[in-house]
């Protein structure tokens, strides 16, 4: 990606959790009592991504009948088939599943499983790589089929320390892999897990199609809470605008980098002097209360 989309673009951002679970799986709420309490924190869109496992009788949760003109369930899953180098399981989210997506076969491994769900239409991001510890060559083996890596999930930072995904996606990128960056609660409702991530995205509607497609054109930013309002060029330097925040980071390739640093700062032209030859950058605006949004890698 190489426009700063979603900023150039018309039209409202609407808030979105595409990782989260019921009680269909391992989540302690009904699937209904899961969407009223995101209806309620004034979410957008929603897709509840039970496990889909054999266990759980491969569950692709619907909450279709909940629709109304400002709230847009959209069908949705977290694929597991064997394995990493780490772990039994894959962990892998699809966003914009078929209702009627087969169950997995028992030949399939996570990254066939991915391209199944890349050629059925869904959004494919790696979960939670930390948690699990995704090495990058495991990753390296879903770069025809995932859209994007999970920079931020709650649940995984509440529950294990293990929340932040900017190893995988950074490390991609060092190495041309051009993936997207979101960020999710993946919550489950047995701890604080509910609303500490999300992503901010604008689509050319607000149909379940219109949002799917625009996550995979990367139109959205990820946030614990600070927004970021434009980013923009401005002749060698790099203006950020975001809510009152405490600092504004640019981080590139390596170790490169740029910052700002100031109390109250929601307007800043930021140096490029430290990323010379950086082909990707992405931003970071840290709150005053340490939350954290992020853009998608931008490629130069």
């Amino acid at each position: 990606m190489s426009a700063f989309s979603p900023f150039d673009l018309p039209g409202p951002f609407l808030k979105g959790n595409i990782h989260t679970h019921s009680n269909l799986s391992d989540g302690t709420l009904a699937p209904q009592e899961v969407a009223a309490r995101y209806r309620a924190a004034g979410y957008d869109f929603l897709s509840i991504t039970d496990h889909f496992l054999k266990s759980c009788d491969f569950p692709i949760t619907d909450i279709s009948d909940l629709e109304t003109a400002d709230f847009t369930p959209i069908f949705g899953a977290e694929l597991h088939a064997p394995r990493t180098e780490m772990s039994d399981l894959w962990h892998l989210v699809a966003v914009g599943l078929p209702p009627d997506f087969a169950p997995t076969a028992d030949h399939e491994d996570g990254p066939a499983l991915a391209r199944r769900a890349h050629a059925a239409g869904a959004f494919v991001g790696i979960a939670h790589p930390a948690w699990y510890q995704l090495s990058m060559d495991d990753a390296e083996t879903l770069l025809d089929a995932a859209h994007a890596v999970e920079i931020y999930n709650h649940g995984c930072q509440i529950m294990h320390d293990k929340g932040d995904g900017a190893y995988l996606l950074d490390g991609l990128a060092d190495k041309g892999h051009r993936l997207l960056a979101y960020a999710c609660d993946d919550a489950h409702f047995r701890t604080p897990d509910f609303g500490g991530g999300w992503v901010m995205l604008k689509a050319r509607d607000r149909s379940a199609d219109a949002i799917v497609s625009a996550l995979k054109a990367g139109q959205f930013y990820s946030t614990q809470g600070p927004s970021i309002q434009n980013i923009r060029f401005q002749d060698d330097r790099l203006l950020v605008e975001c809510s009152p925040a405490a600092g504004i980071l640019i981080a590139g390739q390596g170790y490169q980098h740029s910052y700002h640093f100031e109390a109250g700062v929601s307007r800043a032209e930021l140096s490029l002097d430290g990323l010379r030859g950086s082909p990707w950058l992405r931003v970071i605006v840290f709150g005053p209360d340490g939350k954290r949004a992020w853009s998608n890698p931008f490629w130069l």
